[in-house]
């Protein structure tokens, strides 16, 4: 079974193919309206960041924070995604405290990212063609991610459209395993043991943890 954070690097991976796919440029805007082209357009600007910041995080890793948190976060729904990982607890907590905890898990999320960032060695991935969205509040696009020497990795990302009928992205599907649906299995068990503030602070102690260039597998135990 994958873990959660070889799932975490296997998203991150996706923006090497949208460059050699053609991709519209970093600098246009993002088509929000349509969850296929979303996808590959964020993926596109945050490697483009990536690459044109190379002497920054070369100097500072932490830099890769910044990229995830400019580039890649504005498209997550990682309130949805907080809520969900929360479970039934959700509504034993106080607005205050939900509020709390979707500030942590975002910050979880970017250090999460930004270190699997740490291990981008310009994997190519191939997109399925897009599906007729227009009637559907949850899309699902499927990639490959392709390695020489390796089988390929299948993706799934999920994307939930808005109330204002733009798109983001809230979970993603690794080899048929759920990255939200792990996280809360394992987050809504710790709020059982610990409550919902001990919870809070170790998300954020994670946050604050230094990036590193750590084999994957470590970091996954850590």
């Amino acid at each position: 079974m994958k873990t959660f954070f070889s799932c975490v690097i296997a998203l991150c991976l996706v923006g090497s193919a949208v460059i050699s796919q053609g991709a519209t440029a970093a600098n246009d805007e993002v088509n929000t309206s349509d969850p296929y082209e979303m996808i590959k357009q964020v993926a596109n600007m945050t490697f483009d960041r990536f690459k044109s910041d190379k002497e920054l995080i070369n100097a500072d890793l932490g830099h890769l924070k910044v990229i995830v948190r400019e580039e890649l976060m504005p498209y997550v729904d990682y309130k949805y995604a907080a809520y969900k990982v929360m479970g039934q607890y959700l509504s034993d907590t106080t607005v205050d405290q939900r509020n709390r905890f979707v500030e942590a898990f975002e910050g979880y999320l970017v250090a999460t990212y930004a270190q699997a960032l740490t291990e981008y060695t310009d994997q190519k991935v191939a997109f399925d063609p897009p599906s007729d969205f227009s009637d559907e509040k949850i899309v699902e696009v499927n990639v490959q991610i392709i390695e020489k020497g390796r089988p390929p990795i299948k993706i799934q990302f999920k994307a939930r459209r808005l109330k204002d009928n733009t798109w983001k992205a809230f979970d993603l599907v690794a080899e048929g395993v759920s990255l939200l649906a792990s996280k809360q299995s394992e987050i809504s068990n710790l709020i059982r043991q610990q409550g919902i503030e001990a919870v809070i602070t170790m998300l954020n102690d994670k946050t604050q943890q230094t990036i590193d260039r750590q084999p994957a597998k470590e970091a996954a135990a850590a």
